[in-house]
């Protein structure tokens, strides 16, 4: 099994002051999870959330359903 690092990055709208989070989709396709976690903390907790739900909650969000 080939292990991959997630490649983290933060939305390009994140310019609030640092009140940001990174996920990680390039572990999408090959592990069905999209890792999210804290920018002011790299070092601290990720949630693994499965990669539909993710998704789906982008997806509810650019509907305005927030």
């Amino acid at each position: 099994m080939t292990t991959e690092s997630p490649q983290w990055f933060t939305s390009s709208y994140s310019e609030n002051g640092g009140q940001c989070i990174e996920i990680a989709t390039n572990l999408a396709a090959s592990h069905g999870l999209v890792p999210v976690r804290d920018s002011k903390n790299p070092a601290g907790p990720v949630v693994d959330f499965p990669a539909g739900s993710f998704a789906a909650f982008v997806a509810s969000v650019k509907a305005g359903e927030f």
